[in-house]
């Protein structure tokens, strides 16, 4: 099978451990390309466990990897292809939120023109248009995560990583944000999505994984995972993921409901 072939994420036996603490055990997965995946668990379930070692950042202690067709055992290769919007953006303060922009664009070797074109239009997206001249230490957390979130896509990358890209929004900038992750599967890129605020993965995601204790313990999209909730006409999403992590044990949910 040729790279552009191949599933967009696809893990065997992943597995990442700290000693005696086993973050991840023998993950094994494929992501379709141009899908909006949902990774749903419990915090300490290692989901940004994960989302580090598929964009390189972590080595696995076991098992093998591939993101839009590149080993991750190969950084080089795969890194031009990703985007990734950890949970505390990577940016720097002293830059205006343009500069920072720039920069991330300049780190992709992006052209002069096609970086300003996207940065325009992303930032008259996203409602920063007025404000990217400030500095980002003026900026409040939801325009932080705002900026961070534009540049994890402003190259327009296979793959999209994202942790909790909605943290801190408004409701007007969560349905941007949603509205803007509908879209990028819609122009066949792959978005990787972890959030706590299930009705997003519920109205945006075709397939669902959840993990626990660092296992992959259910899979299947909305509707399939939804059906394991016994609470009769009024399934619900929410309803699934407690059911499934209550079946693989008791622990910290971490899980918030949206504001809805």
């Amino acid at each position: 099978m040729s790279a552009a072939d191949a599933p967009a994420i696809e893990t065997e036996g992943l597995t990442k451990r700290y000693g005696e603490t086993v973050a991840v055990s023998d993950l094994t997965m494929a992501v379709e390309r141009g899908t909006v995946y949902g990774f749903l668990g419990p915090n300490g379930a290692g989901k940004t466990t994960t989302m580090r070692m598929l964009t390189t950042l972590t080595k696995p202690t076991a098992g093998t990897a591939r993101v839009a067709g590149h080993s991750i055992a190969d950084r080089e290769s795969v890194t031009p292809h990703i985007g990734y919007l950890p949970e505390e953006p990577p940016i720097y303060d002293e830059l205006t939120g343009r500069e920072q922009l720039e920069y991330a664009a300049g780190l992709r070797d992006m052209p002069a023109d096609t970086a300003d074109e996207r940065i325009a239009s992303l930032l008259e997206r996203f409602d920063l248009r007025a404000d990217a001249n400030k500095r980002i230490e003026d900026y409040s957390k939801g325009m932080r995560q705002k900026v961070g979130v534009i540049q994890a896509v402003l190259h327009e990358p296979a793959v999209a990583f994202l942790d909790e890209p909605t943290s801190g929004l408004d409701p007007r900038a969560a349905r941007t944000m949603r509205d803007t992750i509908a879209d990028l599967a819609d122009r066949e890129m792959t978005v990787f999505l972890s959030t706590h605020i299930l009705p997003v993965v519920d109205e945006l995601a075709d397939e669902i994984g959840v993990l626990h204790g660092g296992e992959l313990v259910a899979e299947g999209d909305p509707e399939r995972l939804k059906s394991r909730a016994e609470t009769g006409d009024a399934r619900s999403l929410e309803d699934a993921f407690l059911e499934i992590t209550r079946e693989h044990g008791e622990g910290e949910l971490g899980q918030e409901r949206a504001a809805e």
